[in-house]
């Protein structure tokens, strides 16, 4: 019996790294210049705005913190935009900010002519976006709501098994925000993310999955900087 359940095992294992190969093989790994040069000034003052509003949050909310709600490097999510945009990557000009929390990448993205919107699940983070936004003047728009697309449970549930655990940052029980934006996620063309360390797989699965062919998907890995990433076969 031992000897089967062993067997069982590795077969299900074996079956797991295949189906991830293949997933995978979906995406294909892009070349990005993260540039040091000198923000315009425009965005220098939205980040050190950002930055003194989101301080003042994380003391407001010290003894009931938002789970999972951690920025990215601005800067680099800057230049990373920007490298796309220089380049003529995008396949189009819909840019979505999964979990967008204060909004700033998606403002980011609006500097270079992109259709940007972020979707974010706390309603209060929600709010601070859209003030950001509307008091530096960018034309972006925020929803509530998740960002996992319809049916994207069970990629969701797929992970949380594989690694024997919740995926906790990841959730599926807000609002369809493709429905209140009347959209759908293969039509954007270029999605970023900051995913949660241990959950990079679940967000290039979700892409893999539902984004369409040519679509981008840049993500923040901390100290390990951006990824870009294109959708290559259905």
């Amino acid at each position: 019996m031992l000897s089967q359940w062993i067997n069982s095992r590795s077969s299900v294992t074996s079956t797991r790294l295949a189906d991830a190969r293949a997933e995978m093989s979906r995406l294909v790994t892009l070349t990005i210049t993260e540039k040091g040069a000198t923000l315009p000034r425009r965005v220098i003052d939205l980040l050190e705005d950002a930055d003194d509003r989101i301080e003042r949050f994380h003391f407001e909310h010290r003894d009931s913190p938002l789970a999972g709600f951690v920025p990215c490097d601005f800067t680099a999510a800057y230049h990373g935009i920007a490298s796309i945009a220089e380049a003529g990557l995008a396949p189009g000009g819909r840019f979505v900010e999964w979990g967008s929390g204060f909004g700033v990448v998606t403002c980011i993205a609006s500097l270079f002519g992109f259709d940007a919107v972020g979707i974010e699940i706390e309603g209060e983070l929600v709010e601070e976006a859209e003030a950001l936004a509307e008091d530096h003047a960018f034309e972006v728009e925020f929803v509530r709501g998740t960002y996992v697309p319809e049916g994207g449970d069970e990629v969701l549930d797929a992970h949380a098994s594989e690694l024997d655990r919740e995926v906790t940052w990841l959730r599926c029980d807000g609002q369809d925000a493709y429905e209140l934006l009347g959209l759908d996620a293969d039509d954007f063309d270029v999605v970023f993310a900051y995913p949660w360390p241990g959950e990079e797989e679940v967000v290039f699965d979700l892409f893999a999955e539902y984004a369409s062919v040519g679509a981008l998907l840049l993500t923040h890995h901390g100290e390990e900087g951006m990824r870009l990433q294109r959708k290559v076969s259905g």
